[in-house]
């Protein structure tokens, strides 16, 4: 099977799960946790990379990804606007100084620590979300990684 492939396949499975888990992931800190991993995604996808992994998030990468956030049937429990305005701020924090955002934004992700089936929904919107263009990159797998290191879930559980 071509990477492309289980890129893609990887990314539909993950997306069941969620879907499976919906009922389940209602909290603020999934939500809020949910969007700082987007825009992480996003920026260690981002055009314009740092030596750290990071750049900035051109408009198109922005808007794909709002749109993803948006479609996802997970995300539909809460306001799409709040969803933007959240996933915006992330965003602008990473792009501002991408190591120093960082720590902000992981600091939002690490609040569902305690609760593994959000930790391990928020990992797998990460790969869904960088999954989605069927290119899932170093840096974004990379960040996603971190983030299994952050919330003490083995990467190797999603195949990282």
């Amino acid at each position: 099977m071509a990477l492309w492939d289980r890129i893609k396949d990887s990314a539909q499975t993950m997306q069941s799960q969620l879907v499976a888990k919906k009922n389940d992931l209602k909290s603020g800190a999934f939500r809020d946790a949910s969007m700082a991993m987007c825009a992480l995604v996003a920026a260690a996808g981002g055009p314009s990379r740092t030596e750290s992994g990071g750049g900035s998030v051109d408009p198109a990468e922005r808007q794909r990804v709002a749109a993803l956030i948006g479609g996802n049937e997970v995300l539909q429990n809460f306001p799409a606007d709040d969803l933007r305005q959240r996933f915006n701020k992330y965003v602008d924090q990473l792009t501002a100084d991408f190591d120093f955002g960082k720590i902000g934004v992981m600091q939002e992700i690490a609040k569902v620590k305690k609760k593994p089936a959000e930790a391990r929904a928020v990992i797998q919107i990460g790969i869904v979300i960088g999954g989605a263009d069927g290119d899932f990159d170093a840096q974004e797998r990379k960040v996603v990684r971190d983030v299994c290191f952050a919330l003490d879930i083995p990467p190797a559980e999603f195949d990282l």
